[in-house]
């Protein structure tokens, strides 16, 4: 169960809607069929678990959870975009991230890890678009109705969280950000940090310090991006 009384509120109403329905009963029966998915059931909703909408500062926005286990078998995928857990070995583009953030953010040391709970109790929104996957199936539960949950998430942000910056890495992030409302929220784009595109745009965005430097500017408390 959510802690967080706002994100409680929207889940509550989109899970009586018939898409809602229509998704979950889809993945319960695949989950029951034997089908293995990440994240595990009870780590879904972890973005929403740390900080409320009104407290959001930043939003990153991801695609869909890794579809993939760590060395010995553990999920990588735990609900939160771009994170994984702990002892995992951090997926080439949260690695690209490290790399743009130790020429963006002075005095960033490379973590050996991978888990960004840091960054969300501090307000950052780590949202993928999707929010499960089969494993080894990469979009394998996209179109099933998570965009449509995950495009109200945007619009309840754009229209109750009084400004946050908006992190959209990659055409497919770009385009759910057709609806931020711009004129109190900050929107920043670039290519997404994967090794097929990081090098188009990606490394020297300076989206960190830009982020925490509009942060200052509008008296909010900036990130520490130090994982």
């Amino acid at each position: 169960m959510l802690k967080t009384p706002q994100w409680q509120s929207i889940l509550a109403t989109e899970q009586t809607k018939p898409y809602f329905k229509a998704l979950t009963s889809i993945i319960t029966s695949q989950r029951d069929d034997g089908t293995i998915i990440y994240p595990a059931e009870n780590e879904v909703f972890t973005a929403f678990e740390h900080i409320d909408l009104s407290d959001i500062n930043v939003v990153i926005l991801g695609q869909d959870p890794y579809h993939g286990t760590g060395s010995e078998g553990q999920s990588q995928a735990h609900g939160l975009a771009f994170s994984v857990k702990d002892d995992i070995k951090p997926p080439p583009s949260l690695v690209n991230i490290y790399k743009e953030l130790a020429v963006d953010i002075d005095g960033f040391t490379t973590p050996q890890h991978g888990n960004l709970i840091h960054w969300a109790k501090q307000g950052v929104l780590l949202l993928n678009t999707v929010l499960t996957v089969k494993e080894s199936q990469a979009h394998s539960h996209a179109k099933l109705g998570w965009e449509t949950f995950t495009d109200k998430i945007i619009s309840e942000l754009s229209l109750h969280n009084k400004g946050c910056v908006f992190l959209l890495w990659g055409s497919h992030a770009q385009k759910k950000g057709k609806d931020i409302d711009t004129h109190k929220h900050y929107i920043l784009t670039s290519p997404h940090p994967s090794p097929l595109s990081a090098y188009r745009g990606f490394f020297g965005c300076k989206h960190f310090s830009k982020a925490n430097n509009w942060l200052v500017a509008h008296n909010k408390e900036i990130i520490d991006w130090q994982v």
